[in-house]
Parts: structure tokens; C-alpha cells; sequence
């Protein structure tokens, strides 16, 4: 009785975290598929009025650019500590991806989190940009400024935008361009 006891209380200690946390993530994310429902606050949307691919240097109306025409490779998604160009990486929003960029002040912990979401969102680019606010988050035609990877909104836009309804190629590759 004593061993069958103790094995009854080991195997609940084990499950009973467990179903709290596999519980508790699918409340979240049904939380965020809710909130991706509706108008994210503070996205700027942008009428991008072209898509052609290019070989030369583009001059966008905005820095970091959401959109328009670009290079015919693409930048391969990823996290990057140096700056990409924007001809590439407006390419991999053409195909879907969301291409968050990071100012040289934002805390480690924040850059962290950027390389953790990269492991988990095959279509997230994330690299330095000297224009970038803390945190600048872009989609084509769409595009967030915030403080920090805690702002709720970052992980609202990443459901909403990755693959998105906004996305010129749907399926086009985020691999197999230029970069690492």
C-alpha cells in the first residue's frame, strides 16, 4: 500500500503541473487568436502602390521600409546582429514574413526573446536597423512601434501578420535567398 501510495503521488505531482501548463497555453493562445480578430492599436498602416523586383538601390518612404519594390532575392528569415538590406528583406515580407528591427539600445533580454521567436516562427526576421525604435514591427503595408518584447501587442501582430491576410505570395519561401 505504501509504495502504491507514494507511486500515486509522484505520478501526481508530475500531471498535475503539467495539465496546468498545457491548459494555460491553449488559453493563451486562444486569448491571442481572439485579440488578432480585432484592430491592433498603434499599427500604421501603409498603401504600398508597387512590388517590382529591382537589381538597384531603392529609396522607401519610410525606414524600415513596409514594402514596395525590392530586390529579387529574398532574405532568408532568421535572426541576424547585423543589419540586413532592406531590398532583401522587403522581399521576405512580400512572401509573408514579419521582419521585426531592433535599435543598438534595446536591453539583452529583449534581443533574446527576438532570437527565441525566431526559433519558433519560420516566417520572423529580426535584425538590427539604425532607424528602428526600441522595436519596430513591420508586415507588408503594416507596420508597430514599441518599447519591449513584454508589450503584448508584439505577440498580436506576430498571429495576425505571419502568413498573413496582408501577404503578396502566400507559401513563397523564407529560406533558400541570401543570408544565413
Amino acid at each position: 500500500m505504501l509504495i502504491i501510495g507514494i507511486s500515486v503521488a509522484v505520478a501526481l505531482a508530475l500531471i498535475i503541473p503539467a495539465a496546468v501548463l498545457i491548459i494555460g497555453e491553449q488559453g493563451r493562445q486562444a486569448e491571442l487568436e481572439t485579440a488578432a480578430e480585432q484592430p491592433i492599436e498603434g499599427v500604421v498602416e501603409t498603401e504600398v502602390a508597387s512590388a517590382t523586383h529591382v537589381q538597384t538601390d531603392v529609396t522607401y518612404e519610410q525606414s524600415p521600409p513596409v514594402g514596395g519594390d525590392h530586390h529579387p532575392t529574398w532574405q532568408n528569415c532568421g535572426f541576424y546582429t547585423a543589419p540586413v538590406t532592406d531590398e532583401h528583406a522587403v522581399h521576405s515580407l512580400e512572401h509573408g514574413a514579419v521582419w521585426i528591427t531592433y535599435g543598438e539600445d534595446l536591453p539583452e533580454a529583449d534581443v533574446q526573446r527576438l532570437e527565441e521567436l525566431t526559433e519558433r516562427h519560420s516566417y520572423l526576421l529580426v535584425s538590427p536597423h539604425e532607424d528602428a525604435a526600441p522595436l519596430t514591427v513591420s508586415a507588408w503595408g503594416l507596420q508597430l512601434e514599441i518599447d519591449s518584447t513584454e508589450d503584448e501587442r508584439l505577440d498580436i501582430f506576430l498571429r495576425k501578420y505571419l502568413q498573413g491576410p496582408q501577404t503578396l505570395e502566400p507559401g513563397a519561401s523564407c529560406s533558400g535567398g541570401i543570408g544565413a
